[in-house]
Formats: C-alpha cells, structure tokens, sequence
C-alpha cells in the first residue's frame, strides 16, 4: 500500500474514532516530508465551538508544532471533502495539496449539508441571508493605512 493510503486511512480513523466518541464524523492528517506533523478531528459539540472541525483543528495543532502560520511543503489528509470554511483555512495555511474521501454530496446525506454557505457566497452582500452592512470605512481605514506603510510587517 503507497504511503498516501496510510495517510488517508489514519484521517479515516480519526473520523471513527471522533464518531464513536461523541465528535462529528471527519478526521484529518496534514503531513510534511511523508510524515504525520498533525492530526485533528471534529470538535465541534465536544469543545463548543463551531470552528473545531477536523481540518482546522488539525491547522491549529500544525501551526502550533512548526511555530509557524505557513504550512507549504505540507499536505492534508481528510476523511471528507472540505467545507467552505475549511477549505479557506487550508488556503490562508498554503498547504500544498488536498486529498479527500468522501464528499460533500456524501456528507449532505447524513445532513452535513453546505450546499447554502456556497449559495450564499456568491451573492451580493445585500442579498445574504444575514445582513452585511458596511459601516465607519473611514475610522476602519486608519489601521489599514498604518499596516500600509510599515517597514517591518510580516506579510501573510
């Protein structure tokens, strides 16, 4: 068996394990260099927070171990095709490359279903489901026009 399976079934276990233990069903692994740096699970009613799915919790444990908020050079290992959070987690890390099994028409049938977050990503602020109003740009602007013109900033 090629060493991405075993990535891909120890992703699938964690999504066993996390099932059998009263965490959603999505288990992940991001490696570097054909090795293992982090490992997450679905958190999500275990920790109370919506943002602990597997693949983000595993970002946050990668990130942790490598002192560091860019993952290129790695890659993930989840037992489920990313949803849209997830997946723009994965791109602000800049993992390399995704690898899934099951699929988020999989998911939609057991009622994981992100079929309207992609809907409403796409439409226009004001025609979103929870209103989006922008206020107070001018005050805002000020930080950004700090951020601008610092010599020191660490891009990301």
């Amino acid at each position: 068996m090629n060493i991405k399976n075993n990535f891909m079934l120890r992703a699938i276990e964690l999504s066993l394990n996390s099932a059998n233990n009263g965490g959603g069903p999505f288990g992940c692994v991001i490696t570097k260099k054909n090795k293992i740096i982090a490992e997450g699970s679905n958190k999500v009613t275990l920790s109370k927070d919506p943002t602990a799915h597997a693949e983000v919790v595993a970002i946050r444990e990668a990130c942790k171990k490598l002192n560091a908020f860019d993952l290129s050079g790695s890659d993930l290992y989840t037992s489920c095709e990313p949803c849209p959070m997830c997946l723009s987690a994965i791109y602000w890390s800049h993992i390399d490359n995704i690898f899934y099994a099951n699929s988020r028409d999989d998911a939609k049938n057991i009622d994981f279903d992100d079929s309207f977050i992609y809907s409403e990503i796409s439409k226009k602020n004001e025609d979103r489901k929870i209103p989006i109003k922008q206020m107070l740009r001018k005050e805002a602007l000020i930080a950004f026009e700090l951020w601008n013109k610092k010599t020191d900033k660490i891009k990301y």
